[in-house]
């Protein structure tokens, strides 16, 4: 067996497509080009091997850069004094003032198809999403840049150009963030920017303040096809739920721990087998988590929206039904347009990534709907009247965290090991929150 060798970015996440391109690589840890015999493109998937090159044994090759250099016990002076640790580890910030500006540093343990999230709660002595005003930054593999957007949340839902997680250009604001550097590798996307204390902006934007701490908030999410950040879970490991607060203008606030690049993974863990509806023609639909590590994402291979559909109490199963066989659909996603995230009227089409409504009027063309979509006077496309949507129930994740809101119902002690996931769910109506 060969030993896995990071691409140019320092990441071993699947190799983007390559044109024409002259790339630099490292070769991992201690390992040297007189310890190879060839170096290959290989898929683990089809163990198959896409080309290679054998390595001359007589080479005449200098060191790299520093390897010949002495070390010394001295460490360089770290850029900001200033470091908090959130989600376990997985994602660090640094911070420092200068002038009417604060420059971060944000550091998260993501893939290459992840953002990260750092800003303002939308409550200060809480961690709140709703209302936040965050910086969602990543890394695009396809452009080969850095980017760092500012966002604001109105609801804990897909933005659809007036209400969901937006950012503020697309809600009628400006983006205040400026990208100053940006690396990948080891699997750790690094982003630094600047941001204004003060930006004017009353609506998308609040100011930060340098006389007192304020409740801070963070996340890892998917990017969708717009690279656009998608929801996230809310479970305190993609998402913050204790309250977090920072004095921006603070000296010496360092509570890391230790490197983000030392943090140890979880082992990969294998996706679900997808579940299967035969013969069944009442079919219920009600919203639910999406499985994390082993559901939605890993089954489909798109990212979630960071809810998914279960179909009579199952996870996206595969539904098989029969030409002229009547079934009937009893939707259970929330019945009001004003709350975007209590609002999923179901629509069936061929398209694997959704989101109909998010999508603008060419995009919506692509797609081919077979129900649930009708055109109203003006032209419009919008879900069937009263046949696609129906009160919320929805499959709850209920953690510590989360047991006073929704004190009162029955709790079903957590088990993350049972299969299928709905065990360790409660079922909650959306009445009763």
């Amino acid at each position: 067996m060969g030993i896995k060798v990071p691409n140019e970015m320092g990441s071993l996440e699947p190799l983007r497509g390559y044109q024409g391109e002259d790339i630099e690589i490292q070769l991992p840890g201690n390992l040297t080009v007189y310890d190879i015999d060839w170096l290959a493109v290989w898929c683990v998937e089809y163990r198959h091997n896409f080309g290679h090159v054998y390595i001359p044994t007589d080479l005449d090759v200098p060191p790299a850069l520093g390897q010949t250099k002495i070390p010394t016990t001295t460490t360089a002076k770290p850029q900001h004094n200033n470091c908090r640790e959130m989600l376990g580890g997985r994602l660090q910030v640094k911070w420092e003032i200068q002038g009417d500006n604060v420059i971060v540093d944000l550091y998260g343990r993501i893939r290459e198809d992840q953002y990260m999230a750092f800003g303002l709660s939308g409550v200060q002595g809480k961690s709140q999403m709703i209302g936040g005003d965050v910086v969602v930054a990543f890394y695009d593999t396809k452009k080969r840049i850095f980017w760092a957007e500012d966002y604001y949340m109105s609801h804990l839902s897909q933005c659809d150009g007036k209400h969901g997680v937006c950012p503020d250009k697309r809600i009628g604001g400006r983006n205040d963030v400026m990208v100053i550097s940006g690396d990948r590798k080891n699997g750790v996307t690094s982003v630094r920017y600047s941001r204004p204390l003060q930006t004017n902006e009353p609506i998308n934007d609040r100011p930060i303040p340098v006389d007192r701490e304020i409740s801070v908030i963070g996340a890892i999410g998917p990017l969708n096809s717009e690279k656009e950040a998608n929801a996230h879970l809310h479970n305190g490991m993609d998402a913050t739920i204790e309250d977090i607060q920072i004095n921006f203008s603070s000296k010496n606030d360092h509570s890391c721990v230790a490197s983000i690049y030392e943090f140890k993974e979880e082992s990969d863990l294998k996706p679900w087998p997808p579940m299967k509806i035969v013969g069944d023609t009442e079919i219920r639909a009600r919203i639910g988590p999406t499985g994390g590590k082993r559901g939605y994402t890993p089954i489909t291979k798109n990212p979630s929206w960071g809810i998914a559909w279960y179909l009579n109490d199952m996870l996206i199963p595969e539904l098989t039904v029969e030409r002229g066989k009547t079934y009937t659909f009893i939707i259970e996603g929330g019945d009001e347009p004003a709350q975007p995230a209590r609002y999923h009227p179901l629509y069936i089409c061929n398209s694997p990534e959704g989101g109909y409504g998010q999508l603008t009027a060419a995009e919506q063309n692509k797609q081919t709907v077979y129900a649930g979509v009708e055109t109203d006077p003006e032209g419009y496309k919008i879900p069937t009247g009263g046949k696609t949507m129906g009160i919320l129930w929805q499959w709850v994740k209920l953690i510590k965290e989360y047991r006073k809101k929704f004190s009162g119902m029955k709790l079903s002690s957590e088990s993350t090991k049972l299969f299928p996931m709905q065990k360790s769910f409660d079922l909650a109506m959306a009445a009763q929150e």
